[in-house]
């Protein structure tokens, strides 16, 4: 099959069904993004600089969701977070419902995404030269001021390639979303959902916004090189 750029096809990215799944996808992410810093980033630093006992568990338990299928990361959500889960279930006595709904994407974007950002930051935050955080206290800085004035700026090109990676992990997940969230046209239907519905009935939609998203992910692999590559010093 050979696929050519036409008008329909540009006529495609902006049909209701890919705005909607792109207006979401936007939505999702960023709230995705904004709990990875909040919590990935401070627990980046932890993991860097502090040797705690169950540091190794802790490490591993962060791993898991790189190479667990996206498919078994929605079911181990569907049974923590589900109406009749572990958890789901007692929420569900206070009228809270996590399940197939807008906050299922975030949590199962979270789930996959937070590996990529929270090993790239330790990755940063521990190629930091102590020497220089040092200085600034002997000159009477206090350590917040230390972390943000000079550990954080130091780290900062890390930071920056593991959020977009994260971003980009996020952007794309599938497995976990359909079976947790469902896809549902403008509450859970993300832009990867959008393009497996649209390829059932409309080829020219799907191919539209699989080459939207490929331009993104182009886009984020460059950054992720120039970005990694400073932090190597190279």
């Amino acid at each position: 099959m050979v696929w050519t750029v036409s008008e329909d096809s540009w006529r495609a990215m902006a049909s209701p069904v890919a705005v909607d799944a792109l207006l979401l996808s936007v939505r999702t992410t960023a709230m995705t993004m904004a709990v990875l810093l909040l919590v990935g980033t401070p627990a980046a630093y932890v993991l860097a600089r502090v040797d705690f006992r169950g540091s190794r568990v802790v490490n591993t338990l962060i791993d898991i969701p790189v190479v667990l299928p996206p498919s078994a990361a929605g079911i181990a959500l569907l049974l923590a977070f589900g109406r009749l889960g572990l958890v789901g279930r007692y929420l569900d006595v206070f009228g809270v419902t996590l399940s197939f709904t807008t906050a299922a994407v975030v949590m199962a974007e979270i789930f996959v995404a937070a590996p990529f950002y929270v090993r790239q930051a330790a990755t940063g935050f521990g190629a930091v030269d102590r020497t220089v955080e040092e200085a600034a206290l002997v000159d009477g800085a206090s350590r917040s001021a230390v972390f943000f004035k000079v550990t954080v700026p130091l780290a900062l090109p890390a930071l920056v390639a593991g959020a977009l990676t994260a971003w980009a992990r996020a952007l794309g997940e599938f497995g976990a979303t359909v079976i947790f969230a469902g896809s549902f046209r403008g509450i859970t239907q993300t832009i990867p959902l959008a393009i497996f519905a649209e390829f059932q009935s409309d080829i020219d939609a799907a191919v539209a916004l699989s080459v939207l998203v490929l331009g993104f992910a182009f886009v984020v692999i460059l950054a992720v090189r120039y970005l990694t590559a400073r932090t190597n010093g190279t």
